[in-house]
């Protein structure tokens, strides 16, 4: 009978090296154009390069960075036609979610609340936590279908929506609310229709101004590259 394989790495130490990783990424600490280095990383987390490794090629399988040889590790940038194709699957997720979702009174109060959170946050232009108060309106949905597939798979998704999204709050970020409070009051008389609607033009909306950021963005490079 073979033997099992040996263990390489403690996972609870790879997994705390991905998660303090993956925050400082979520958190907008990193340019696209910073480099990041398995030597470096182990010398900032006190730990050996082992773990960071597994770390790394486990956000590079969630399509948060993209690793090169002999290089190191730097932000994933989406194409238009990447981006496109992330919001599609993102809008069949999230409408599939409004129809699906179990409503309850604790999920109509947690959404309301959602929204108050949201409006304080943008009064005070807290930007990081309102993107996260954003991703959490959207994840109590998920959530709400029972459905634990659903949610990882959208939570990934929006993980990496957010490293194009980040630049973009300031488009997008004071009509989402009006989104999500018709997302909640159709919810609320369970207009199942009005719900699935109002959720279509939300991620519409934010697709809309995302990729023309982005069109206008990489015309800007394109015209300094050729100056």
């Amino acid at each position: 009978m073979p033997g099992l394989k040996k263990l390489r790495v403690p996972y609870t130490l790879t997994a705390r090296a991905y998660d303090s990783i993956k925050q400082y990424i979520l958190e907008g600490r990193l340019d696209e154009e910073d480099r990041l280095t398995e030597e470096s990383l182990a010398g900032q987390l006190g730990i050996s390069k082992s773990p960071i490794r597994e770390a790394l090629n486990r956000l590079e399988s969630e399509g948060l960075i993209r690793i090169e040889a002999r290089r190191g590790a730097y932000l994933r940038r989406f194409t238009l036609e990447e981006t496109q194709d992330l919001y599609d699957v993102r809008e069949a997720l999230e409408v599939h979610a409004v129809r699906t979702a179990h409503l309850t009174p604790a999920l109509l109060a947690d959404l309301d609340t959602s929204i108050r959170r949201s409006r304080s946050l943008l009064t005070i232009n807290d930007k990081a936590r309102y993107i996260e108060e954003d991703v959490r309106f959207h994840a109590l949905l998920a959530q709400a279908t029972r459905n634990g597939e659903l949610c990882r798979i959208l939570k990934n998704i929006q993980n990496q929506i957010w490293l194009s999204k980040r630049k973009t709050y300031d488009l997008s970020s004071s009509l989402a609310l009006g989104f999500h409070q018709a997302i909640a009051d159709a919810l609320r008389t369970n207009d199942r229709e009005k719900a699935q609607q109002a959720m279509r033009e939300h991620i519409a909306n934010v697709r809309e101004r995302l990729i023309a950021f982005l069109s206008n963005e990489q015309e800007d490079e394109r015209s300094a590259a050729t100056v």
